[in-house]
């Protein structure tokens, strides 16, 4: 996919079972980046098969499954690796906090600070409510049709940083770490089998994994209408969540929180 006014292109590299390694790559630049190199032999061979150098290497979080390839491509290439500045992998040398600001092919990305998922967990955004399509790497904090476990952070804090990442122009490109869209959306039904734009986009998104084509990129708009996890303040959600869990308060925290202990057990 390319990248509006420039020569970029980001394209998914599959790894594992369901996770993608995103690459950034530029002809006109001579240079690529990869965001959340969880394994090397991927990475390793589209450098092989493009014969563009790689620039620079992206951290969301420090699970292996996103840092796992890491010092097997510094083997190959001495590059900086920006990440989490609290991030427990020994592998990034170029910390990021909120608002830091990295260039990378020519676009300027910014670190966004969303934990929950972990308690290190960046994204990275590029673009401004003006752009044609912003990009953001969200690793596993916002999913297509969902969001990250909780595996250190509190559901406050990821119900905080989704409400960050749902602020960002409706128009912004979400490329996120895994592909659990269907799964996710499967979900989403459950709760709310009346919503319309979900029933299109789980028949829109299962036809493209049987074509073998990634369901990503979302949008911010399309999650506001079909993601659970970013309509918690929605009276459809709310009432779903109230009828079928025990929660009593109906304060969007609450929702949220009771919405991701029924997907943990859905």
């Amino acid at each position: 996919m390319q990248i509006s006014n420039t020569d970029v292109t980001i394209t998914a590299l599959p790894a594992f079972s369901d996770n993608y390694i995103w690459v950034l790559a530029s002809k006109k630049m001579n240079g690529m980046y990869v965001v959340d190199p969880g394994a090397a032999k991927p990475v390793l061979n589209w450098l092989n098969n493009t014969y563009l150098p790689l620039k620079g290497i992206l951290i969301t979080h420090h699970h292996p499954d996103h840092v796992g390839g890491v010092a097997e491509l510094l083997d190959h290439c001495n590059v900086p690796v920006f990440g989490p500045k609290d991030c427990p992998a020994r592998c990034v040398t170029h910390p990021l906090d909120e608002g830091d600001t990295i260039k990378c092919l020519g676009l300027q990305f910014s670190a966004l600070s969303v934990p929950g998922h972990t308690l290190d967990h960046i994204a990275y955004f590029s673009g401004t409510y003006n752009d044609e399509s912003p990009i953001l790497f969200s690793g596993d904090t916002l999913f297509a049709g969902g969001c990250g476990r909780l595996f250190e952070g509190t559901a406050e804090q990821m119900y905080f940083s989704l409400k960050k990442l749902s602020s960002l122009p409706d128009q912004t490109r979400i490329f996120c770490g895994h592909e659990y869209t269907i799964s996710n959306l499967l979900f989403a039904e459950a709760v709310e089998p009346d919503n319309q734009n979900i029933q299109s986009r789980i028949k829109n998104d299962k036809e493209l994994v049987r074509n073998g084509i990634p369901t990503l990129p979302s949008t911010i708009g399309i999650e506001k209408c079909t993601n659970p996890f970013l309509r918690a303040e929605e009276p459809s959600v709310a009432s779903a969540v109230l009828s079928t869990t025990d929660r009593h308060s109906s304060e969007p925290v609450n929702i949220f929180a009771a919405l991701r202990q029924w997907k943990d057990n859905f």
